[in-house]
């Protein structure tokens, strides 16, 4: 049997080619012309094209530039971030007014409506709602605008460069200090001072070393292999000279309830003598006592530079034998106290204001304050001549031919020889400024027999111990707000003497620790030098902020040195270590002259070679100047 077998048929579809684009092409006459094409089921509908790194977008998108005429609170942010590019794509899917039935309204309000919390809404307190980058940037172009208007004032005024304090802010974007971006005190903002230079740098000065005090005090400093830490090997008196008045105790029991007048002392003549000029120190270098020679107060500031804030400069002389000779200009500020050097806020220059009240709260003349302040303080406090003691040999630079009926300051000079191993051996004149009685506080409680309730009571008990070497030094009140223009003190930033300084004593010293770090450290290091067992602080304030002539004593601390030195983080080891490496470097350096300066913005001191007639040529104006009012 034979079966006729039918072969299966295939028949090819018609396909269309699209060369301009994804998707079926539009009906073309050649579609619409061959019979095998199909009806297209897309023809009549729109197609938008896509690519498939295209984020989807909503099925309902109400944030066009339509919707945001609504008053809507984030319609400007989503317009600016969504609508902007997308403005003119997918034209087939937005909603389309027919032209007939748009002509059947009529505009009745052109208004804007203004939404609820919005703009003047319930709770909108009639105020717009702004982005907080809107916001930042905002205030930034403010700012710009103020430092230019503010930098023009002050170079019409003829202000130097770098006495024009700069608006900066305290933190950085991300910070946490005020004003830092997302730390607490956002917006405060502070002046930073651009200064000068203490000496002008001349060509012919010869760079010797840079010093970062920064890494220095951190040990990363290529130096740190020079510091030596280790304390003297031994300490020996070579002389006294002066005299020395007792401390009057009635000092002791002052409060801010029983202030005492401070008074000016008009009698009394200062010797802020050099180095080189103490005719006591030049007999113990010719008879070879030391090979390094100085004062306690340039050794005390270069043991402390590191806390240090204002520019400064030391003359250091190395002769043909290599002993040297630390001095001070005599045109220098090297012996006016400072003023908040360390604070947060310090006292700003003058600029272009002419306020009286802005005048007396300049650095300079607030140092020049403290200067008096301190003076007649150490004066003050001291008993009568009765109580005086006298030295071997009298004051090195009072003259009794030409007093002027002047009598010097009741100061000794304790000249000390510190031996610092190496061959090095330090000659240096210490100050002291009194003699105070040794009053222990002795313990002489009873202990509580068992079954009483009695409570343990303390009875103190004064032994004298014999007189005492003390220093005294004075502390005066300041206030960022005494400026006419001050901005407000952020709370716990000041602190009332008149309020704290009977009940919290601590606190008032902690502040001032924190603003005067680099004063009270040099002044405890002068009291360790001259090897006084006694620290005096006196506090003292203005009786009117408006007036820097009249003061009063509303306190007065006693401290032992060593401890104070621990209570202001202040380590012996690092004062020598720092003060060995500058005679260490100076040492290996030829004979001449040479300039240690602190730089006026950076925490670095350098060390310059200078020629030797650098700095005499103010000398020599002085002496003819002097001969001229003799001739006279």
């Amino acid at each position: 049997i034979f079966c006729k077998t039918t072969m299966a048929t295939f028949n090819v579809p018609y396909v269309t080619t699209n060369t301009s684009s994804w998707g079926p092409p539009p009906k073309s006459d050649e579609s619409s012309s061959n019979p095998n094409a199909p009806v297209s089921r897309f023809a009549s509908l729109p197609y938008a094209p896509f690519g498939r790194s295209d984020r989807l977008g909503r099925c309902a998108d109400f944030t066009t530039q339509s919707f945001a005429r609504t008053g809507d609170a984030t319609a400007g942010y989503f317009r600016g971030r969504t609508t902007r590019n997308d403005a003119n794509k997918n034209l087939e899917f937005q909603y389309k007014v027919d032209s007939e039935e748009a002509k059947e309204f009529q505009l009745v309000d052109s208004s804007n409506v203004r939404a609820a919390g919005a703009q003047g809404g319930p709770g909108g307190g009639g105020k717009r709602f702004v982005p907080q980058a809107r916001k930042r940037a905002q205030n930034a172009a403010r700012l710009r605008q103020l430092n230019a208007r503010r930098e023009n004032n002050q170079n019409v005024g003829g202000v130097g460069r770098f006495n024009q304090p700069q608006r900066t802010r305290a933190g950085g974007r991300g910070g946490r200090g005020p004003g830092g971006r997302g730390g607490r005190g956002g917006g405060q903002w502070r002046d930073r001072i651009d200064r000068q230079a203490s000496v002008s740098v001349r060509p012919d000065w010869r760079r010797v070393e840079d010093i970062d005090l920064g890494k220095l005090s951190k040990g990363t400093s290529p130096l740190s292999s020079l510091v030596d830490n280790s304390s003297p090997k031994g300490v020996e008196d070579l002389a006294f000279a002066g005299f020395l008045d007792q401390y009057n105790d009635q000092y002791d029991k002052v409060s801010t309830r029983t202030p005492a007048p401070l008074k000016r002392v008009e009698t009394k003549e200062f010797y802020p003598v050099t180095t080189t000029d103490d005719p006591v120190i030049e007999k113990l270098a010719i008879d070879g006592k030391g090979t390094v020679f100085a004062t306690d107060a340039i050794i005390s500031h270069l043991m402390t530079c590191a806390r240090s804030i204002y520019p400064w400069d030391i003359v250091v002389q190395k002769l043909p034998t290599g002993a040297l000779f630390f001095d001070k200009r005599d045109a220098s500020q090297f012996d006016y106290l400072t003023v908040h050097e360390t604070s947060n806020t310090p006292p700003a220059p003058l600029g272009n204001r002419d306020n009286e009240e802005d005048k007396i709260n300049t650095p300079e003349r607030l140092s020049l304050e403290a200067t008096m302040i301190n003076q007649n303080f150490t004066q003050q406090i001291l008993r009568s001549q009765k109580y005086r003691s006298n030295f071997d040999l009298p004051n090195p630079f009072w003259d009794e031919e030409d007093n002027d009926g002047m009598e010097p300051a009741s100061v000794a000079y304790r000249y000390r020889k510190f031996d610092l191993g190496d061959g090095v051996e330090l000659v240096a004149r210490t100050e002291l400024h009194g003699l105070a009685k040794d009053n222990k506080k002795v313990d002489t409680s009873k202990i509580a027999l068992p079954g009483k309730k009695k409570k343990k009571k303390q009875v103190e008990v004064e032994e004298e111990q014999g007189d005492q070497y003390m220093t005294a030094y004075a502390l005066n009140e300041y206030d960022p707000s005494y400026a006419s223009n001050a901005p407000p003190a952020r709370p716990g930033t000041t602190i009332n003497w008149r309020e704290k300084l009977d009940n919290q004593p601590g606190a008032v010293l902690a502040s001032e620790m924190k603003n005067n770090s680099f004063k009270l450290a040099k002044w405890t290091a002068q009291s360790l030098l001259a090897g006084a067992s006694q620290m005096k602080i006196g506090f003292v304030s203005r009786i009117n902020p408006k007036n820097a002539y009249e003061h009063t004593v509303l306190a007065t601390q006693t401290y032992r040195p060593h401890d104070f030195a621990s209570q202001i983080t202040l380590d012996m080891g690092s004062m020598w270590g720092i003060f060995r490496l500058f005679v260490k470097l100076l040492s290996d350096q030829p004979e001449g002259k040479y300039v240690i300066m602190r730089d006026p913005n950076r925490a670095i001191v350098r060390i310059y070679g200078v020629p030797m007639e650098t700095f005499e040529e103010s000398d020599e104006e002085s002496d003819e100047d002097d001969e001229g009012e003799a001739e006279e």
